[in-house]
């Protein structure tokens, strides 16, 4: 395990240790549908967005526990669309993380309201978080629901990766830019933003920031569409080539695994480039950048 590893599996420990601080389960039946989104958000993850939170704040001395709530709502919002992308209508996976899917262990109606549930309490976690002020909440909860919506956010990048042969006026190349930009690319870019904001970060800090997490955005859902086609299925704890049989658009069905690897170690190298500004205080997100295209799942 290398050293970046070890870092984030330590962060990933002090994660999880307080996310069930935030659950209370009522006692009547309706307990039900917030086991279900406690077993989702538990569910493991290498809490690669929560990370990027809580680093990107640090860069302005903003501590972990202030972050934390910032990092907490991001992930519940990121789960709910996991539950969501799982079901039978969409991507209709029956394991997430080496266990079975919500709907799988629940049903489905309870993963649909799981869902709900998730991404409705991850901005009552936002508003309520404590030692930000409220004019900090307010920006952060306008834009978590921009990069999360259906305009230009990750709901949209979802109905157009299920679309893709009916958009006949975009070329292929246009179509997987948008997708990758959209559907994974948004929620990570808003995990490194939100913190730049915590920090109260310059204009050309936040601009620096934002270039780097866009680029890291879509060089994760490369390195992810290479794994689909390369990956190790126990690893990875999911089923895999999924992309192929769907006939979805990827980068790796539109350029090729070679080529693929090569636009995303590209954009790896940019994004890192974008940090220079911080000089030796960003090591830890560089080396993150390095960790999206060397991972194996």
């Amino acid at each position: 395990m290398s050293e970046f590893e070890q870092e984030l599996k330590d962060f990933s420990q002090q994660f999880n240790s307080k996310l069930p601080l935030l659950f209370k389960f009522p006692s009547g039946s309706e307990q039900r549908v917030s086991q279900a989104m406690y077993y989702s958000l538990i569910n493991g993850g290498k809490r690669l967005r929560p990370f990027l939170v809580c680093q990107t704040a640090a860069l302005f001395g903003i501590s972990f526990e202030i972050s934390f709530p910032i990092a907490a709502s991001l992930e519940m919002l990121h789960t709910y669309s996991l539950i969501h992308d799982d079901l039978p209508a969409m991507d209709n996976d029956d394991f997430r993380r080496g266990k079975p899917t919500c709907h799988k262990q629940f049903d489905e109606a309870t993963a649909i309201l799981a869902g709900d549930g998730l991404l409705t309490y991850a901005f009552e976690i936002l508003a309520q978080a404590p030692h930000i002020s409220d004019s900090t909440k307010i920006r952060l909860c306008a834009l978590l629901a921009e990069r999360a919506g259906a305009f230009n956010g990750m709901i949209a990048g979802q109905m157009l990766d299920l679309q893709t042969d009916k958009s006949p006026k975009l070329s292929s190349e246009e179509i997987i830019k948008h997708i990758e930009e959209m559907k994974t690319g948004c929620l990570i870019a808003y995990a490194a933003q939100s913190g730049a904001i915590l920090g109260n970060a310059s204009d050309k800090e936040y601009s620096a920031i934002t270039s780097y997490a866009r680029k890291i955005g879509i060089a994760f859902q490369i390195s992810d569409d290479i794994l689909d086609v390369i990956g190790d299925s126990k690893l990875m704890g999911k089923t895999l080539g999924k992309d192929a049989s769907q006939g979805k658009l990827t980068f790796v069905s539109l350029y090729g695994l070679e080529d693929a690897k090569k636009i995303a170690t590209d954009l790896i190298s940019q994004a890192k480039s974008s940090l220079d500004i911080f000089s030796g205080k960003a090591e830890s997100l560089k080396q993150l950048a390095d960790f999206i295209i060397s991972r194996n799942h």
